[in-house]
């Protein structure tokens, strides 16, 4: 590299753009020194009794080692008194109350003035800094010659005595401006690119919270489906198993009765049984032979009471074979391979929710 910026401080007789301007703010930024620090204000700014005015970190400090004993603002406990301030400006004391500096008001219109000042301060040096890029560059070989060929072979700006005598002139060249003038518009087309493409991730990145919407629509829609196939399923449940259940009482109660039946006839028998018993015993004395043997007759002649056949009481023909129900219930799952197919690397999310509701409905 064979140049240097050539900036020259402007001399004492020089009256620049900025000098006057430079001047004005130097005056303003002495006006917005606090007297404590010594630095600028820094809000909140706050104005004493005495029309002077502080940072009102700075007037804190100060009231805070003036007044060891004031309780410090937000502590908890007994509410603070007043305490004496002293400003360092005039020594004018003055009798705060219990807030303290806290008290005080702001000087709003010294608070704008900082920002208008540093805003404008801002702006100065931007100027200034653009001013001298503005200066002509001068070669730091050849200090009088203006920099104004760019060597394309070193990519580096020049002078043309450089290219006539100095390392450069077997270089391939080109004049300042047209580089300049190239490559500005080779930026502005990149600029113009990463634009487009800023655009183009931020359409692509909408798509994909329209997408991750879309996601928790269709989930949210779809565990609502699941819930109310397995409310149906257990609603069909309910109701197969009240009428098993029906079914199973009812056939006891007929069982029930029929056995209780058969018991009262068992019962009758028997009572008419002891009658007889009772009847036979008296007969046994009876001394007429013919008499004797027709009460006998009557008396053999005893009525065959039903009795329930042998495993009436069992219930076994109403048992159930749930385990291959249990295992097909254990092993509902989803349909798989709906998402993708052969030569379609995308689907309508919309659509796989449809089909994955169809497709679960059709498995009940």
């Amino acid at each position: 590299m064979n140049f240097t910026l050539g900036f020259k401080p402007p001399t004492a007789g020089s009256s620049g753009p900025g000098a006057g301007s430079g001047v004005t703010m130097e005056n303003l930024e002495r006006q917005l020194i606090c007297p404590v620090c010594l630095e600028m204000f820094s809000k909140p700014v706050v104005i004493l009794p005495c029309q002077h005015n502080l940072c009102r970190k700075c007037a804190n400090d100060i009231f805070q080692s003036a007044n060891p004993l004031w309780q410090s603002r937000g502590s908890s406990g007994i509410a603070a008194s007043g305490g004496r301030f002293r400003c360092p400006s005039c020594r004018h004391e003055v009798v705060l109350d219990r807030h303290g500096v806290y008290g005080l008001q702001r000087n709003l219109l010294v608070e704008n003035i900082i920002d208008i000042y540093r805003q404008q301060e801002s702006s100065r040096l931007v100027n200034i800094k653009s001013e001298h890029q503005q200066q002509q560059q001068m070669c730091e070989e050849h200090e009088e010659e203006k920099i104004n060929i760019y060597c394309l072979s070193c990519q580096t700006p020049t002078c043309s005595m450089c290219k006539v005598f100095g390392q450069h002139r077997d270089c391939d060249v080109a004049p300042l401006s047209s580089v300049y003038t190239r490559q500005k518009a080779e930026l502005s087309d990149g600029i113009a690119i990463l634009v487009a493409s800023n655009d183009h991730i931020q359409a692509v990145v909408s798509q994909m919270e329209q997408i991750c919407r879309t996601i928790e629509e269709n989930g949210h829609h779809q565990r609502e489906q699941l819930a109310n196939h397995f409310d149906s399923l257990v609603a069909i449940l309910e109701e197969r198993k009240q009428e098993l259940v029906g079914e199973i009482a009812k056939e006891q109660d007929d069982k029930l009765k029929h056995v209780r039946s058969l018991i009262r006839q068992h019962g009758d028998h028997l009572e008419a049984a002891v009658t007889l018993v009772e009847s036979a015993i008296q007969f046994m004395e009876e001394p007429h032979m013919p008499l004797f043997i027709q009460v006998g007759v009557l008396m053999a002649r005893t009525s065959n009471t039903e009795r329930p056949e042998l495993g009436y009481e069992s219930m076994s023909h109403f048992d159930i074979d749930t385990d291959d129900l249990a295992d097909m219930l254990r092993n509902i799952s989803f349909n798989s391979g709906m998402y993708s197919s052969a030569g379609d690397d995308e689907e309508d999310p919309e659509r796989v929710g449809e089909e994955s509701e169809l497709d679960f409905s059709s498995r009940f």
